[in-house]
């Protein structure tokens, strides 16, 4: 079988997925299906265990790097990868021509199959998706481009469809269909759901997309040409890639080449498109129900209930969504799942910080959880790795009093560098530059209490970062 250069594609919010998946912790990182690995976990130890395989080359957000590469070392399985950091979003076309033409400047063969994949998705069956790979693999190097049609379990109207013709051909791509025209699909016997999943060589890739999309071709080039690596990192150059369109690759490339092919792929697959999706994969008890965390139910049937902070109750209910989060809960019929986006574009619009961020919100260096927030002060509970330090930094507006509840602190205070146990505190006055330290072996807590006439995250003027994020927050 050829080599094969994984690009995992993980760029995405999955805001249907509200309140769980939020802008700045999407549903690629959280851990949906079990308590051990989220879902970009799993779709790295998925192709982990193929054959011929190269390192894998993430493409993610800006604002997701240091939680993406913290999941990929959590692992412990990948010496060699590569992170690709997207300055602006510009959906599935750009990131894959992007980390294409990455592959191509850094010195890779052009014979070599690029196999694209979503970090989100849910493959089940493992064994299958290694077979399915090899085929996909083998019609690649052969000049295909080549996608994943999943065998369709009935008639979904929230996919797109995939007609096969004669062999492995790919005869049209449909969209999205009312049920009774996926009902003739279903009847029909050839017509697959899309997955999103591709294989094809960078040299059919590259020749493909010169052929339809130039100018977007030309855009990432020029973005990679001129981007910036930073350790782990590469930066794609923001100017080029704000130029450049924004298509997804079915739009672009795959109903326009003539040379597609499909493989039949039983994979126990799902995108984990909505609340109803993940019900339908998860495990249920004998009433129907899936439920998490701390949850009591009665005469309940059919229902999701998943509980992150506190117990949650229910009575009489079916067929129900029932999510609750430190700082949002949602009440749907499941059925209507779908529509939990337009609370997520209400939200957004309305500039809520629930669009966005959790109570919790995991930086480099560890995590900080919002306890209380009020007009002049705002209490914390901080979380820092061993080994790690925050940026040497300043606020024009806050105070800070912090106290270690456990671990050891070194903290720059001013001119005075000392180094705190539990129970002892310290005070640091606005426009006095400061840091915090952990240079223990286990993690380090402590609260802090902030005050003052401004308390929000963008007053902050870094002087040093070991992770590079210098200057205002």
């Amino acid at each position: 079988m050829a080599k094969i250069q994984p690009i995992i594609l993980a760029g995405g919010t999955g805001s249907r997925l509200w309140p769980l998946s939020r802008e700045l912790y999407p549903k690629q990182l959280l851990r949906l299906i079990d308590d051990t690995s989220s879902l970009l976990q799993t779709t790295l130890l998925r192709i982990n265990s193929l054959p011929e395989v190269l390192p894998p080359v993430l493409v993610v957000g800006e604002e997701h790097r240091f939680i993406t590469q913290g999941q990929i070392e959590e692992l412990g399985c990948f010496d060699d990868f590569s992170i690709l950091l997207e300055p602006v979003g510009r959906n599935t076309a750009p990131a894959i021509c992007g980390a294409a033409e990455f592959c191509r400047q850094q010195g890779e063969d052009e014979d070599v199959v690029l196999l694209i994949m979503p970090a989100d998705h849910v493959v089940q069956y493992t064994e299958k998706f290694a077979e399915v790979v090899r085929q996909a693999a083998e019609l690649a190097a052969g000049g295909a481009i080549v996608t994943f049609g999943i065998q369709p379990t009935g008639p979904e109207t929230g996919y797109g469809y995939i007609e096969q013709g004669d062999g492995n051909r790919v005869a049209s791509f449909k969209e999205k269909p009312d049920l009774a025209v996926a009902r003739e699909y279903l009847a029909k016997g050839n017509y697959f759901w899309n997955s999103g999943m591709f294989a094809f060589t960078v040299k059919t890739f590259m020749r493909e997309i010169e052929k339809f999309a130039p100018e977007m071709l030309a855009c990432m080039v020029e973005s990679v040409e001129n981007g910036t690596t930073d350790g782990r990192f590469f930066r794609f150059e923001k100017n080029a890639m704000v130029k450049c369109p924004s298509d997804s690759i079915d739009y672009v490339l795959m109903e326009k080449t003539d040379i597609s092919a499909v493989v039949a792929a039983d994979l126990g697959w799902s995108d984990i498109g909505s609340w109803k999706a993940l019900w339908d994969v998860l495990e249920k008890d004998e009433n129907g129900n899936v439920t998490r965390g701390d949850v009591l139910l009665e005469d309940t049937k059919n229902c999701l209930v998943k509980s992150e902070d506190m117990l949650v109750t229910t009575v009489g209910m079916e067929d129900t969504l029932v999510v609750e989060t430190a700082d949002a809960i949602l009440v749907a019929p499941l059925s209507r799942s779908q529509d939990v986006k337009k609370i997520v574009t209400r939200l957004k619009k309305d500039r809520r910080k629930e669009f966005s961020l959790h109570t919790t919100v995991y930086r480099p260096w560890g995590s900080y959880t919002v306890l209380e927030e009020q007009p002049r002060f705002q209490i914390k509970r901080i979380t820092v790795t061993p080994g790690a330090k925050l940026s040497l930094q300043m606020h024009h507006h806050r105070h800070e009093h912090w106290v270690v509840v456990s671990g050891t602190a070194r903290i720059t205070n001013g001119e005075e560098k000392i180094l705190l146990h539990e129970n002892q505190s310290t005070y640091i006055t606005a426009g006095t530059v400061h840091r915090l330290e952990n240079p223990g072996v286990i993690p380090l807590e402590l609260i802090e209490v902030q005050n003052g006439s401004y308390l929000g995250e963008d007053d902050i003027v870094r002087f040093d970062d070991v992770y590079g994020r210098k200057g205002t927050n």
